[in-house]
């Protein structure tokens, strides 16, 4: 940032002036003219004064306070109508600049390091890691794309990214069912008439690391601009070849402005990860006794034939017609495909069985993780924006029609793995596949032993929802210092689900209902930079709301009771937020804190009653038989500290507690992959006109793996047995100013070298490992 701003535009030439002199000389050139020379310099040294504050980059990101990078002033989703500082939520904006300072690329290494929100694991076509988890509440489904719903678990890059808005707490009444713990809306680049620019960048560094980005922006005239971005990389996982992660992607972006009060903006994404994927570690110990914890120094066990494939193709188009002063209306329809398909394997720790060479003696051995995920889906969503005064105060109106059609099609793939080695337990025969064998050594050729043919095989799971929204909101001004803000959104839906044995039997089901949702906020400024504000909302999960697991209704699926009946209430959230917003500075640093409550009934359970037991994948569900709450207060910083300070902070202080369950054991205990403290703070500081200094540091207290919304794993002294350890990670990072046009960044992640884990599978048997220490060297050029 902090440069001097130009364009190559030939209409929109313009430079500072770089003394007195060219005042001087503008003042006597408008004297000449007749006009009076006071009043203009007067004017024209307050303008001047203003463009060397903002002094603002040409690709800067058009969301974000000038001058404070670090900082969002708005919403890239129109209908927040104020900026982030007047909205009456807690809304976690990260900027494209915070963004590439930490050295971070994937959409889950951004969550993860966010107060409030962990991550969790998965399999059925779910991309490791992308599944997200907000105040203790499923998110893997509620990720938006400038606005829109983007369907299935596939890996999500940020190279087309210009902010990423983490909204928390029930957000039903502009998201949609779901959205039960928050959301969060991925806001991408897009071609504008404003400048020309181009940006490569090129970065290396250890583990094989390679990354290419391209953004250029050109301007065909005044009313047309188009914008490309593309991507190439490679990194093996640091530490843990061979496995690694491979990135191909493009974004094209075509505005048109016909005239003043038309635009039309259409966009294509392209991206395709081709991964080695590793699940990293495992957790061992005895879960009775309650000693569970992870395996020091796990081997890495993944097959060189193991994949994570996923590919996106996404075509949107947007219209905006400025019908008069007061009147607008919008339009977003997009159509789009992603596939996601994996082989990836486990690996626990076992013992030799007693008919073996060296019964008892500890080994590892291998499982195998697979399936595939086809998505479908297209979405038109309208809004009419109007601002009126009724009554006397003044109002802003949103009148919104949204029509979406979700498909996917999950399925499994035929694996026919070597030939069993070990004897893991009573017998005679080989049950097992090891990698170390009776003698204490691993086994030779250990990363494509384990492998035999792959192909792709039958669907079990046919998902489909069709949903018709209706939705009214409104802002009202009721005076300087009161802002009233509230909404209603009506979900009309119709829910089919077929899934198909291997035995290629195949059972039916379907729902339709609809479920409303509303919200509501107000806002007194007390101060011209500061307010306190209140807020109510809800959210509504239905049954089977989940894509990617089908019929599992203990993981988020389609819930069916034991008596064979799966039509239920659908889940409903309730949140009470109190908070507090101060621009500070200059309006250059954003200071919020917020206490909240979210209470969630009505929740569908597993219905195994055996509670020691971790295995809990079982089918049946109980109906509206949970309830939890979540208490908690966050803070947050966003924007310039000093003027050679910028900063991107939050803590985020939880308590999770089940109500009700029918498991009674239940009631008490805290949620799965609930964190009940977390911090980040990321720090750059300007140490001279060239060179900049940064860290990052994240911090999660100990969480406890299991299925969503109940407990995890307990034993009978009600202690949890599927721990996963606090960690502290701190990364480092660094800038340097060689020209104007160039600028060099390094990045050490993990600079102290922790081990450390992001999450658990309920069970145990695989544990995702945080990235060891890696390097990163990254040369930005402008031309």
């Amino acid at each position: 940032m902090n440069k001097e701003s130009t364009t190559k535009h030939p209409s929109r030439n313009f430079r500072k002036p770089s003394s007195l002199r060219d005042v001087s000389i503008a003042v006597g050139l408008v004297s000449a003219l007749g006009i009076p020379a006071t009043g203009f310099a007067q004017e024209e040294v307050l303008s001047l004064e203003k463009l060397s504050i903002e002094d603002r980059t040409i690709d800067s990101n058009p969301y974000a306070e000038p001058g404070a990078p670090y900082k969002a002033k708005r919403s890239g989703d129109e209908r927040y109508k104020r900026d982030i500082a007047e909205t009456p939520k807690n809304i976690t904006v990260l900027t494209k600049t915070q963004i590439e300072d930490s050295g971070v690329t994937d959409l889950r290494e951004i969550l993860d390091a966010q107060p409030g929100v962990t991550l969790g694991t998965g399999e059925n076509g779910n991309a490791f890691g992308d599944r997200y988890i907000f105040r203790g509440q499923e998110a893997r489904s509620d990720v938006f794309v400038d606005g829109l719903r983007d369907p299935g678990m596939t890996i999500r890059e940020s190279f087309a990214t210009e902010q990423v808005e983490i909204s928390k707490g029930p957000d039903s009444s502009f998201g949609g069912r779901g959205t039960t713990g928050g959301a969060v809306n991925s806001v991408t680049k897009q071609a504008s008439t404003e400048y020309h620019f181009s940006k490569l960048s090129t970065g290396l560094g250890t583990d094989k690391h390679h990354r290419i980005t391209l953004d250029a922006n050109k301007v065909l005239s005044d009313s047309v601009a188009v914008r490309a971005n593309v991507l190439e990389s490679h990194e093996d996982v640091p530490d843990r070849a061979p496995a690694d992660r491979n990135r191909l992607g493009a974004a094209f972006s075509l505005l048109v402005k016909p005239n003043s009060n038309l635009q039309v903006l259409t966009d294509y994404y392209h991206f395709n990860g081709k991964d080695t994927p590793d699940l990293g570690g495992f957790l061992v110990g005895d879960a009775v006794l309650g000693t569970r914890h992870p395996f020091e120094n796990p081997p890495v066990y993944a097959q060189i034939a193991d994949f994570l494939n996923s590919e996106v193709n996404t075509l949107t188009n947007r219209i905006k017609l400025q019908i008069n002063e007061t009147t607008r209306l919008t339009n977003a329809i997009r159509y789009g495909t992603s596939d996601n398909e994996y082989l990836a394997t486990g690996a626990r720790l076992s013992t030799f069985g007693a008919n073996s060479p060296n019964p008892g003696a500890s080994t590892i051995s291998l499982s195998t993780h697979q399936g595939y995920q086809e998505v479908e889906y297209f979405v038109n969503q309208t809004n009419l924006f109007v601002d009126t005064v009724l009554a006397g105060f003044k109002h802003e109106l949103n009148l919104g029609v949204e029509y979406s059609d979700h498909k996917v099609l999950n399925g499994v793939y035929d694996v026919a793995n070597a030939p069993n080695n070990c004897i893991t337990n009573a017998g005679n025969t080989n049950n097992a596949f090891c990698i170390i064998d009776t003698n204490g050594n691993f086994i030779p050729n250990l990363h494509s032993a384990y492998r035999g043919s792959v192909a792709k095989g039958r669907w079990d799971q046919d998902w489909r929802i069709r949903t018709l929204s209706l939705s009214v909101m409104d802002t009202v001004e009721l005076s300087d210092q009161w802002t009233v803000f509230g909404g209603v959104r009506y979900d009309d839906y119709d829910f089919t689900l077929t899934t198909q044995s291997a035995a290629l039997v195949q059972q039916n089901y379907g729902l339709s209902d609809a479920i409303a949702n509303y919200h509501a906020g107000v806002t007194y400024k007390f101060l011209p930079n500061a307010n306190v504000y209140a807020s109510y909302a809800t959210s509504s999960d239905i049954n089977g709301g989940e894509s990617d697991v089908g019929a599992s209704g203990s993981y988020g699926g389609l819930a069916i009771a034991p008596d064979g009946s799966y039509s239920g209430r659908p889940e409903k959230t309730e949140s009470v937020e109190l908070g507090t917003k101060w621009n500070l500075l200059n309006n250059k640093l954003l200071a919020t804190a917020a206490v909240f409550q979210i209470t969630k009934s009505d929740v569908y359970e597993s219905a195994i009653t055996n509670p020691g037991d971790p295995n809990r994948y079982d089918n049946l569900g109980t109906l509206n038989t949970g309830k939890s709450e979540t208490q908690g207060i966050e803070f947050g910083l966003a924007g310039n500290l000093t003027d050679t300070i910028q900063a991107q902070a939050g803590v985020s202080f939880m308590k999770a507690e089940i109500l009700e369950s029918n498991t009674t054991t239940r009631v008490g205990k805290t949620l799965s992959n609930f964190a009940d403290t977390s911090a980040t703070a990321q720090l750059k500081y300007q140490a001279a006109h060239k060179l900049g200094l940064g860290a990052v540091m994240k911090y999660e207290s100990e969480r406890y793996a299991g299925p969503p919304d109940t407990a995890p794993a307990f034993n009978a002294n009600n202690q949890y047995t599927q721990p996963i350890p606090a960690y502290t990670v701190l990364d480092l990072f660094a800038t340097y100013k060689i020209d104007k046009q160039t600028n060099l960044r390094l990045n050490v992640g993990n600079a102290l070298n922790k081990d450390y884990y992001l999450a658990a599978y309920q069970s145990g048997a695989f544990l995702y490992k945080g990235d060891a220490r890696n390097v990163r060297l990254t040369l930005n050029h402008d031309f």
